[in-house]
């Protein structure tokens, strides 16, 4: 734990810094001017020496790419390593922020320096907004002092980068860490190629979940469309219809030809025990990796992270069964 001296806040658009248009609520520049003027009207906000910068082009962020994580990556090492600074606030969109979070706490692993995340639900400036009190806050715990690490925080709650997820589209405590059975050794160290310092590449992935009716030629169809890893979001313990042959056939066979098959959860509170069911079991058996308690944003962030430094199958599945940075065990 310690305070922050030099920080960087890193503005990359969403709803906190939007201002009206005639096609409606549009990020927009000029925010460094905006929280320059609410710190001097509020002296007592505890805040370390900062500077901003804005990460163009501003988005909201239910236009986040792969492209969007890496350019913030960069950002943050180059204002780390180059410039001296000893803690990042990111400011972003609510959409996929719990995304963000979770792609750079795998992203950065090895920087130490507390990089804290945060958004708002109504713009600054808006009547009973949310956006400074979540300033405040989270300026308040980089002055007062913060673990190394990515971080979310949101309604005065301060939410483990990793664990967090969006739980509500319109209230004010709209994130939450649910308990959730996090197993999995934790990495005793990390290999040079999943340290910041390694350069990352766009990755093809997708998301399914299972439903009754769920068709192999379904699954096919998405496996053949050049992926390199699937992240199957499985029923309660990591069960899926282990009774079709057809769809156990092309899982497998996807995995010969090398894509990473990774398994969660659907429910909110589940964590994949293949072991616990034969229609679990027969699912690890044609190739897929439990997920454990991971959530989808943290399993998807670290496929990512994973693939995207060039490891072979065989890697990636052997360092996403373990526990890199709080995802998979407390």
């Amino acid at each position: 734990m310690r305070a922050v001296k030099n920080l960087l806040v890193l503005y990359t658009g969403g709803t906190i810094g939007m201002l009206q248009t005639p096609q409606g609520l549009a990020p927009a520049s000029g925010f460094e001017a905006r929280l320059h003027d609410y710190l001097l009207e509020h002296p007592d906000t505890p805040a370390p020496a900062w500077r901003l910068l804005e990460l163009e082009p501003l988005l909201d962020s239910a236009n986040m790419q792969q492209a969007n994580w890496l350019a913030m990556r960069d950002t943050i090492v180059n204002a780390v390593v180059e410039d001296g600074h000893d803690g990042v606030l990111l400011l972003h969109g609510t959409d996929t922020l719990a995304y963000s979070a979770a792609a750079l706490s795998f992203l950065l692993l090895g920087l130490n320096v507390p990089v804290v995340l945060t958004g708002s639900m109504l713009p600054a400036g808006a009547p009973n907004s949310d956006a400074w009190q979540n300033l405040r806050g989270a300026l308040g715990i980089m002055a007062s002092g913060i673990e190394d690490g990515v971080h979310l925080y949101f309604h005065g709650a301060q939410l483990h980068g990793a664990r967090a997820i969006k739980l509500r589209s319109e209230a004010f405590d709209a994130f939450a860490e649910l308990p959730r059975h996090r197993e999995g050794a934790r990495a005793e160290t990390l290999p040079a190629r999943l340290c910041y310092r390694q350069p990352r590449t766009p990755v093809k992935l997708a998301v399914l979940p299972l439903f009754p009716g769920f068709q192999a030629e379904q699954l096919r169809s998405v496996l053949n469309s050049g992926i390199q890893g699937l992240l199957l979001e499985c029923y309660g313990s990591g069960t899926g219809p282990s009774d079709d042959a057809a769809l156990l056939q092309v899982l497998s066979e996807a995995r010969q030809r090398g894509v990473v098959l990774a398994a969660i959860s659907q429910c909110p509170q589940g964590s994949v025990l293949f072991d616990t069911y034969a229609a679990g079991s027969r699912l690890r058996d044609v190739g897929l990796v439990s997920g454990g308690g991971m959530t989808r944003e943290a399993a998807l962030g670290k496929l990512f992270a994973l693939l995207g430094a060039g490891l072979s199958v065989d890697e990636a599945e052997h360092w996403f069964a373990l526990d890199l940075c709080g995802e998979r065990a407390a």
